[in-house]
């Protein structure tokens, strides 16, 4: 049977150029039955059949004259999100595959005021996830983390080289040896929540980069609520949060 590269494959398949084939395996929106294709110059057969799953519609939460609170959902990235929207300044971003609640800015002078209270850990960040094995009571997690940023982000638990670090883990719902917990953070370092969750041998489900053995469409993380200043905002959890399949 023939082989060619994947991005080749499906570009022929779904009608697309060679450059967009590439973009959507890249993005991690491509599917061979229920595992995802993750390099899009893999070898494949030819007649392999490829399905696209596309992000849902962007949702505005709400807005007014200083401030924007989007629904992100999963596999979108958050600087897509601020091109997107003319005149609008990221607060704080979220990972490619974390979906819930993300914040812009829409003038200078709230922006740097509302950059200040994530500074001064003045921000309340709420997030549900599911993780590996069983959780039956709160976990705090204060641990510094060192973040390696060449290529691909990485983050390490390092008490000489890291910065502070808080996490609180409560569950919320069993479901076999998964765990569906409630989560809050007073920092806002890279991965913090992923690489803390691993730390203490609970990797969010899907999080291979930090150890989780189980395949997902996504890491199954989501930002619940953010409060800042006077406002508050929650979002719906998506299907595969709400409930683990």
């Amino acid at each position: 049977m023939a082989t060619d590269k994947a991005y080749k494959v499906l570009a022929e398949q779904k009608g697309l150029s060679n450059k967009k084939a590439k973009e959507l395996i890249d993005r991690g929106l491509v599917y061979v039955e229920d595992k995802k294709v993750k390099i899009a110059r893999a070898e494949i057969h030819t007649e392999t059949l490829f399905r696209i799953e596309y992000p849902d519609d962007i949702e505005i939460l709400y807005q007014d004259e200083d401030i924007i609170a989007i629904n992100k959902p999963a596999q979108v990235d958050s600087y897509d999100i601020q091109d997107a929207i003319e005149g609008a300044e990221l607060l704080h971003r979220l990972d490619r595959d974390t979906s819930g609640v993300l914040l812009l800015g829409k003038n200078r002078p709230f922006i740097e005021k509302a950059i200040k209270e994530f500074k001064n850990r003045r921000v309340e960040k709420h997030y549900v996830a599911w993780v590996e094995g069983v959780i039956y009571e709160n976990i705090e997690i204060d641990e510094p983390i060192f973040t390696i940023k060449k290529g691909k982000a990485f983050s390490v638990i390092d008490p000489v080289r890291g910065k502070k670090a808080y996490t609180l883990v409560k569950p919320e719902e069993l479901q076999g040896k998964k765990s569906k917990v409630h989560i809050e953070i007073t920092t806002g370092r890279t991965h913090q929540i992923r690489v803390h969750l691993a730390h203490v041998g609970h990797p969010i489900v899907g999080d291979e980069q930090y150890g989780s053995r189980t395949q997902s469409k996504r890491i199954l993380l989501h930002s619940a609520k953010m409060k800042i200043f006077e406002y508050e905002f929650n979002a719906r959890e998506p299907k595969d949060i709400a409930r683990y399949k």
